[in-house]
């Protein structure tokens, strides 16, 4: 498969302390991908400089050749619930409407056509019924139905996904996963920072395992072993 995203020699500090170090690593094209790593791992600062948000001290990025800005409307992002402000006054039709912000030039009003794209989105996520309710109405899974839905009515090739099973409903964990696979049909792309070690094999078909430095990485048959995550946590062992 051919590589999508790459990023070579990537240096990111925050206060002249080093979260990434000299990371080089690729992802290929539609494959689903995790990047697992312990707590200040930089997982969360990597998605971040793909995305070009945030500024790197030193090193290189390219999607599908271009810098991230140049990829903007193609790369779909669901943020960690914990970096969304839940009391905005919006609704949940609101938010997935944002998706298609990107696609408007100029004019940047909303057409029946991005409703209908946004109201398909909602009901891939089984949201319809709540498209009206302000967000700080909904529970936890719902909330994170919502910001999937708004990237699937983006209609990206690249979808990055900052720990988008985090404390959710087992039913809105298997619905996520399944329209991830669905969407991955259909020829998407999916990087997502993963906390469970339980269902990295699972759920993905490659691994990048990180703790400042890339430990490991390849499809899930080369990369996810005990050896490589017990390094990456700094245990002799661990139970996968």
């Amino acid at each position: 498969m051919e590589k999508l995203i790459t990023v070579d020699g990537l240096t990111v500090t925050y206060n002249e302390k080093p979260v990434l170090w000299n990371v080089s690593t690729s992802i290929v094209e539609n494959s689903i991908t995790a990047i697992v790593g312990p707590n200040g791992a930089g997982k969360s600062t990597l998605i971040k400089s793909i995305m070009g948000m945030v500024e790197p001290l030193a090193g290189d990025i390219k999607i599908n050749g271009q810098s991230p800005k140049k990829m903007f409307d193609q790369v779909a992002y669901v943020p960690q619930k914990s970096d969304v402000d839940w009391d905005f006054p919006t609704t949940v039709l609101d938010v997935v409407l944002m998706g298609r912000y990107v696609h408007k030039g100029w004019i940047k009003r909303y057409t029946k056509a991005d409703v209908k794209r946004a109201e398909e989105a909602l009901e891939t996520m089984r949201m319809s019924d709540f498209k009206h309710r302000q967000i700080s109405e909904l529970s936890g899974g719902q909330r994170q139905r919502v910001f999937l839905s708004r990237a699937i009515a983006q209609d990206a090739d690249i979808y990055i996904m900052d720990e988008p099973l985090q404390g959710i409903d087992v039913v809105t964990e298997r619905l996520i996963m399944q329209t991830i696979h669905d969407l991955q049909q259909r020829g998407k792309t999916f990087v997502v920072v993963h906390h469970n070690l339980a269902t990295v094999e699972k759920y993905f078909d490659h691994v990048i395992i990180l703790n400042k430095e890339v430990v490991a990485q390849g499809t899930i048959e080369e990369a996810w072993t005990k050896e490589n995550v017990a390094t990456a946590y700094d245990e002799s062992s661990v139970t996968l």
